[in-house]
């Protein structure tokens, strides 16, 4: 069974190759790395193109930087694998976890599985309280309107089965897309798991780009998904 692993990548040249090496180093041996550069201008765009043939399997760069939407949209499409996964490019998430992940589709309990940094015992890099506050926050509100039972809608770290991921059309371009793919799955009646996973969260001076504004577009994400289109 393959497994196509989708990795947006917006300005991260100081780990994107790490992260090839280390989604190439996991326990899951079949696997095709796409690479979606959203618009890169820190020369993460330039340093992809100097890659030899085969280095990753599909290399697709975007005109401009759309968002994390977009990009996980055209991943979507270049994707051959029976599961898909999301693998953010920071370093934040780890591809030894694979497996945990997996688990639950591969024993035919699951349709698609989040990661959740909440719950379990894994390691996890104390950072930012009020984005911990926010999270629970967006991740009760998601909850109360598709009445599915998360620990945190905001995760990276989500597989999908290929023939529930192309169930779903994703509209949106930017970090909006977090809520609307949990309110399509929980439409579409999906199996959902959650699995605990580690967190090795970066701050703001290491490259981290979320803030107050996604919050708010993922509040009229939730709304638009769940209510507005119901």
């Amino acid at each position: 069974m393959k497994l196509s692993v989708v990795i947006p990548c917006y300005n991260e040249r100081p780990t994107i190759e790490t992260v090839v090496e280390a989604v190439r180093s996991s326990p899951i041996k079949e696997v095709e790395i796409i690479i979606v550069d959203d618009g890169s201008t820190d020369g993460t765009k330039e340093l992809l193109q100097t890659k030899p043939p085969g280095w990753v399997d599909k290399l697709v760069l975007q005109q401009r930087n759309f968002g994390k939407g977009a990009a996980l949209r055209a991943g979507f499409l270049a994707a051959t694998g029976d599961l898909v996964i999301i693998q953010d490019a920071d370093l934040e998430y780890d591809p030894k976890e694979y497996p945990l992940l997996l688990s639950p589709i591969l024993e035919n309990r699951a349709d698609v599985v989040f990661g959740s940094r909440f719950m379990g015992g894994r390691p996890h890099h104390v950072v930012y309280f009020w984005h911990m506050v926010g999270n629970r926050f967006l991740t009760l509100l998601s909850n109360m309107l598709t009445n599915v039972n998360l620990t945190d809608m905001e995760s990276c770290y989500k597989v999908f089965r290929r023939e529930l991921l192309d169930r779903i059309t994703i509209e949106e371009d930017r970090f909006g897309v977090e809520p609307e793919i949990v309110a399509k799955v929980a439409q579409a009646g999906a199996r959902i798991y959650e699995v605990g996973i580690s967190y090795y969260g970066r701050t703001y001076a290491q490259g981290k780009k979320i803030g107050w504004k996604d919050g708010i577009a993922a509040i009229y994400a939730i709304i638009k998904y769940n209510v507005l289109r119901r």
